[in-house]
């Protein structure tokens, strides 16, 4: 009798098969994710991609066991890494894989990394607990991970705390700290959405040279196809907790098969600005302004230099015209929106209506205040959790003296309807919506009190990309609607593009470049504005210097 030859062993790393996961609570259980199956070998980069809700995140989290028992639990499926079954493991087995063999990087450090902690202390935990180093030991081998990860002077930043780096360095630091016991598998979720688009490139870029060097496997969590374009070898499309298509990163981009990629892929923002004539009436102007924050030291806190946030920027504003404001985190974008709706103090003309308001006390000020609104970036942070959306969106109604609580409740019930939500809506509250449907209602707050400028800070950089593109038609069909004067402030040059009928690029609080969006995009003039073009819409400068993709 011929022996059976023996199978070959499995190359892949991790192997998921079949897995459910369901939320139980008292109104009943959520199915999350739907038997959900891949793999992922050695040294290769998967990409989970998918809306928010999709499961994606659920998923990544049920590798390392990390999901809140026993509300959220399996009822099936199975998740084997290097043969060792995990799903139901013991404390023991996921102690040793957790943070050892797998690690993970998460979407916003600032909540991940402890505030009470230094830097070299967050590091040290884990090299305390899998490796057993000495004090010294560890202590070189934090700024060995620092160095690796590009951040910048890193014995200086041992002691630092995570409110005292950037968002980019705070990434950095994730990513050391995941590094530091050398994991087969990284799973690193949504690591680049809250990154202005030259540290994103940066991070993507130190993510592809430590995975080529330590030889890891990556599983890329995120929203943004063109991330996964650089990035993944395969990809997995989530839809409402299933994997809806499996294909190779070129595959799936030239030849998508199920209608939710299509629609992924086509998400992108499109259309173009509204161009009103450039003999429109000026609405908001401001000449060489200036916001400096003074840097106090010593023991009387002598003012010894300012931070230049704003420095000699001149801006106007027109009717029906959108200005986009682009460039890094620190560069001045907010500081300016804020200062021109007398929010910050600052030197130099502010005019609105051809009427200069930089003088005028807050009493003067307060009738102007209905005229001139400011839509957040973060919906969920600018929006009460204790008031009611109706109560929300009539805050400002009832503050102005405009109507009785009766007509208020109407104008709030139209204002809803106007950005494409149910008025019956305005008896919910905040933590009861999507991310998009927030972002609607903080549109709503702002045009219930039909103002004539608006300034719009980052409102679309948190969304998917296919609410992102339903949020930058709204608001151009209200521009149109209302002839309404928007300043855009975005890192996200697509958005930028697609909205914005004039560019103005900063840094470090000055303009840098500035002029009609077509000529920005197609004949950038300065470097600046080439790396940011670069960066954001992965293109490649050629020729004289013009962009092209």
């Amino acid at each position: 009798m011929t022996a059976a030859t023996p199978a070959p062993p499995h190359t892949d790393l991790l192997q998921v098969r079949g897995l459910r996961v369901d939320f139980r609570s008292p109104a009943g259980t959520m199915q999350a994710v739907k038997g959900v199956s891949f793999d992922i070998a050695k040294g290769e980069t998967l990409a989970l991609v998918g809306e928010s809700g999709s499961g994606k995140s659920v998923t990544a989290l049920s590798i390392l066991q990390l999901l809140p028992y026993p509300m959220a639990h399996h009822p099936a499926g199975s998740i084997r890494f290097r043969e060792t079954e995990l799903l139901g493991a013991d404390e023991g087995t996921l102690r040793d894989v957790r943070g050892n063999r797998i690690a993970m990087i998460f979407q916003e450090p600032m909540t991940s990394l402890n505030p009470l902690h230094t830097i070299e202390r967050q590091i040290n935990e884990t090299l305390f607990l899998h490796k057993r180093l000495s004090r010294g030991a560890a202590r070189e081998r934090t700024l060995e991970l620092l160095r690796l990860v590009g951040l910048p002077n890193p014995e200086a930043r041992l002691g630092a705390y995570p409110h005292e780096l950037s968002g980019g360095q705070r990434q950095r630091v994730m990513i050391a700290m995941a590094l530091a016991n050398e994991p087969d598998l990284l799973i690193a979720d949504e690591p680049t959405t809250a990154l202005d688009v030259t540290i994103q490139a940066q991070i993507l870029a130190l993510l592809k040279d430590l995975q080529s060097r330590f030889g890891m496997a990556l599983l890329l969590i995120t929203h943004d196809l063109g991330v996964v374009r650089k990035m993944a070898d395969r990809v997995c499309v989530m839809n409402q907790g299933e994997i809806v298509e499996q294909a190779g990163v070129a595959d799936l981009f030239i030849r998508p098969q199920h209608p939710y990629t299509r629609k992924l892929l086509a998400a992108e923002p499109r259309g173009n600005p509204l161009t009103p004539p450039e003999s429109t009436p000026e609405v908001m102007a401001a000449d060489t302004l200036k916001v400096y924050f003074p840097i106090k030291k010593g023991l009387l806190r002598r003012t010894v230099d300012h931070v230049r946030a704003v420095d000699g920027v001149s801006v106007t504003v027109r009717q029906g015209h959108t200005v986009g404001v682009v460039g890094e985190s620190g560069s001045g974008k907010t500081t300016l929106g804020l200062a021109l709706l007398r929010l910050h103090a600052s030197d130099g003309a502010i005019r609105f209506d051809g009427t200069d308001i930089q003088g005028w006390q807050s009493k003067r000020l307060r009738p102007l205040r209905r005229q001139m609104q400011i839509v957040f970036q973060d919906p969920y942070g600018s929006l009460s959790p204790r008031l009611s959306v109706g109560q929300i969106i009539g805050e400002g109604l009832k503050i102005h003296g405009i109507g009785s609580a009766a007509e208020r409740d109407g104008l709030v019930a139209r204002a809803l309807e106007e950005v494409g939500l149910e008025p019956s809506s305005r008896h919910r509250y905040p933590h009861e919506f999507s991310g998009g449907q927030r972002q609607r209602i903080a549109i709503a707050r702002a045009l219930v009190l039909k103002p004539r400028f608006v300034v719009l800070d980052e409102p679309t950089s948190a969304l998917d990309m296919s609410v992102q593109a339903q949020i930058v038609d709204l608001l151009r069909d209200i521009q149109a609607r209302h002839n309404l004067a928007y300043l855009f402030i975005s890192h996200d040059l697509r958005v930028v593009r697609a909205l914005s009928s004039h560019v103005i690029v900063m840094k470090d609080g000055k303009v840098v470049e500035q002029g009609p969006t077509r000529r920005i995009f197609e004949e950038p003039q300065q470097d600046y504005t080439r790396a940011l073009l670069a960066a954001a819409l992965n293109l490649e400068a050629v020729g004289s210097g013009a962009v092209r993709t």
